[in-house]
């Protein structure tokens, strides 16, 4: 079996993954704050989900860890991850003196990509099929807070030179737009995000985007201009994805996704009003490509356990 975790800021989960392709049930635990808390939130996982499985840590043929920051993925090393503390943690070495087993470490967006990746049914292919360049390729678009990408091309994930392919959400679309947290000013995640929702619907609501869906669909004008623009964005990080990787599939997922139909149905019908107007946008069918991830389904977890099959780490 193997072992994936998924290390978030607030939350930590974890799920077993056997060589059939099938899931154990989830453990899920806080996650603590700083270099200590986060090593010793990922020993506690390992240890309840060895209870769980009925075996010990050492029975785990891999671990894999997806966690937000900047990771390396040869030294195990994870920088900036900022919500948990860390400027420089040696997470693997660490976890796998201490375990006994080899632990490998991935940045989370990419992880959930492998796992989306997994539940539309290439990723069994990938890992055991002699010629993986034969699977679909696919992009998971996250919508957090934040908005990035990973991408799985050829049955890999594709990294880049410096392991930043996919950081879509730093791209500027708008040069008058909003200032961003990256320094640069109106980058599709100041449209399309968690925090661009919070910055132009005003809501005391504990979900201001399902607030804000609902509320445009009771026919609100105000409410009705910001999802609009929010889809606009959504639509231009699928166009994108599209015209530079050429995905056959665009999976959302994030906290945004349980947004469901109406994120899913909006950011089609906002592709095909654009396919009208250009006949070669028209030729690229990017409404049929939209798919959302499966509500509470795991994927940074499920894509962590499949980080410690060597076949994934290549670029």
């Amino acid at each position: 079996m193997r072992l994936g975790i998924d290390i978030g800021g607030t939350k930590t989960a974890a799920v077993a993954l056997a060589d059939t392709g099938e899931l154990s049930d989830q453990v899920r635990m806080p996650t603590g704050f700083g270099a200590e808390a986060v090593v010793e939130t990922a020993l506690r996982t390992v240890e309840r989900m060895a209870e769980v499985s009925g075996v010990g840590a050492s029975a785990f043929s891999s671990i894999g860890i997806g966690i937000p920051g900047a990771v390396d993925t040869a030294t195990g090393r994870v920088a900036h991850a900022v919500n948990l503390g860390l400027e420089g943690l040696d997470l693997g070495p660490r976890l796998a003196d201490r375990l006994g087993v080899e632990v490998r470490i991935e940045n989370d967006v990419k992880a959930a990509a492998l796992g989306a990746h997994h539940l539309l049914g290439a990723a069994k292919g990938a890992v055991e099929a002699s010629a993986p360049s034969a699977e679909r390729s696919m992009a998971y678009l996250n919508l957090g807070t934040g908005l990035a990408a990973g991408i799985v091309q050829g049955g890999r994930l594709l990294r880049g030179g410096h392991g930043v392919a996919g950081e879509i959400g730093h791209i500027p679309i708008d040069p008058a737009g909003e200032p961003c947290g990256c320094g640069q000013r109106g980058c599709l995640e100041t449209v399309a995000s968690g925090s661009a929702i919070a910055r132009m619907w005003s809501s005391e609501a504990e979900l201001p985007a399902r607030e804000l869906f609902d509320r445009a669909a009771a026919g609100d004008a105000e409410a009705i201009a910001v999802r609009e623009r929010f889809l606009s964005g959504v639509a231009a990080a699928v166009r994108l994805l599209v015209l530079t990787t050429d995905v056959d599939e665009v999976v959302i997922g994030g906290g945004l996704a349980a947004l469901g139909a109406p994120l899913v149905d909006g950011t089609r019908r906002i592709l095909n009003g654009w396919s009208a107007d250009s006949a070669f946008l028209a030729s690229l069918g990017l409404a049929e490509r939209v798919r959302v991830i499966p509500l509470g389904f795991p994927a940074a977890a499920v894509g962590a356990a499949l980080v410690g099959v060597a076949q994934w780490q290549k670029s």
